[in-house]
């Protein structure tokens, strides 16, 4: 049986595309184990406009029961965070998740800024214990 992408992974929003100034934005919630997929890994995409100025420092974070959130540990993830500062402009940033815990979310603190970047985090699971993944 011939297996696509398609049947492997779904890609959920976690920060809508937005113009952001200075504050903390938390994305919204991904569940790795939403309609019983048991998603095995996941990764973070940041997609970028336009950054004007300021620092925008994405984090992901993790939680076992959605309520209390944590930074995901260095150990858990493949790549590095990224930090959107001026000029990063159209750049999409991967970070890897192999952790363990049943929710993700993406978190932003942006300092410094006037007119602030315009971005957004989408959050691809993927690898279900069932296959294929549940696209409804």
């Amino acid at each position: 049986m011939r297996t696509s992408l398609y049947g492997l992974a779904r890609a959920k929003v976690t920060l809508t595309v937005a113009t952001r100034t200075n504050g903390t934005v938390n994305g919204t919630t991904v569940d790795l184990n939403e309609n019983k997929d048991a998603c095995r890994s996941a990764m973070l995409i940041v997609h970028t406009g336009t950054v004007t100025d300021g620092s925008h420092a994405v984090i992901l974070q993790e939680s076992d029961d959605n309520s209390a959130w944590g930074t995901v540990a260095a150990a858990d993830l493949q790549g590095t965070a990224p930090t959107l500062v001026a000029a990063d402009d159209d750049v999409l940033y991967e970070l890897g998740y192999i952790g363990s815990k049943r929710y993700l979310r993406a978190s932003v603190t942006t300092s410094g800024a006037t007119s602030g970047g315009t971005f957004g985090a989408t959050i691809v699971r993927a690898f279900p214990r069932r296959r294929p993944i549940s696209h409804s």
